[in-house]
């Protein structure tokens, strides 16, 4: 695993000025909406070569502040983004342009030819992607960590690179869940509410980022491959999730009346015992 040496990828090149610019104003609108604390780093040797970054999923405002938390510590993100975010007018364009890549998971043959396509720019990148392995915010009562789904870790062994985890609390805070799908405005009211009142009650938001994930023992071509890599990627996730809410060991502290609590994570720490990854 991992054969390329740090040589054969120079420093990374200077991100799309439209992307930068996003990054600033995102920056700016972290740190007025709550309080950034980020730990851990991606190491030297990592930078400017092939590397995908795994992220617990936990509110609607948690991209804004990865982002953040990956320009304190200098990278400039991609991010893996359902087409229906790059298709949205004015914003998808941006996104298109600043080099995120598209996932849909909705039709079949697309999502074959989609992972190909992203195993060979996983390959050659020299910014670090970012990908969600639960695919959804997630609906634990605890708000610990989905099941999720294999394809972060299948992207990851068939393109032979590091995998940093990420793991992430507060975030939550700043926005309510809200619907599954919009409608119409009255479904944007609680996350409006919500974002208005995250300057006053300043939330703090906490990413860590995590020593590299050890596939080492995980063989490719054997079945069952991106199931044991699944399960690695997200135990490291939820490894670096304990200390950052040490206080809230069982659930959230802020209540969110809108997000669903009908799933049980099967890594949060003690019973149950995890379970194999879906598909």
């Amino acid at each position: 695993m991992f054969a390329l040496q740090q040589d054969d990828f120079p420093a990374p090149r200077r991100a799309p000025a439209i992307w930068r610019t996003m990054l600033n104003i995102d920056r700016g609108l972290v740190n007025m909406v709550g309080r950034l604390t980020v730990s851990g780093a991606v190491p030297r040797e990592l930078r400017g070569r092939p590397l995908l970054m795994a992220a617990n999923h936990i509110g609607v405002f948690d991209a804004f502040v990865l982002m953040a938390a990956c320009k304190r510590i200098g990278i400039n993100p991609r991010f893996m983004l359902a087409g229906g975010i790059l298709d949205a007018p004015v914003i998808g364009p941006a996104l298109r342009v600043s080099g995120h890549l598209r996932v849909d998971r909705k039709h079949a043959a697309t999502a074959i030819g989609q992972f190909a396509e992203a195993v060979e720019e996983l390959k050659t990148t020299r910014e670090p992607i970012v990908v969600y392995p639960e695919g959804r915010i997630s609906h634990d009562p605890g708000l610990w960590p989905e099941r999720g789904k294999t394809g972060a870790a299948r992207l990851a062994l068939a393109a032979d690179v590091p995998v940093i985890p990420i793991s992430q609390w507060g975030a939550h805070e700043a926005v309510y869940w809200g619907t599954e799908t919009v409608n119409g405005p009255a479904d944007l009211v609680p996350l409006a509410r919500s974002g208005l009142s995250a300057p006053l009650r300043r939330p703090r938001f906490k990413v860590h980022f995590g020593a590299p994930v050890d596939l080492a023992d995980v063989e490719p071509q054997r079945p069952g491959a991106g199931v044991r890599a699944h399960a690695k990627i997200m135990q490291a996730i939820t490894d670096g999730l304990v200390p950052l809410r040490r206080d809230e060991p069982v659930r959230p502290r802020f209540n969110d009346p809108t997000r669903p609590t009908d799933t049980v994570s099967p890594w949060k720490p003690g019973p149950p015992t995890p379970r194999t990854a879906q598909s």
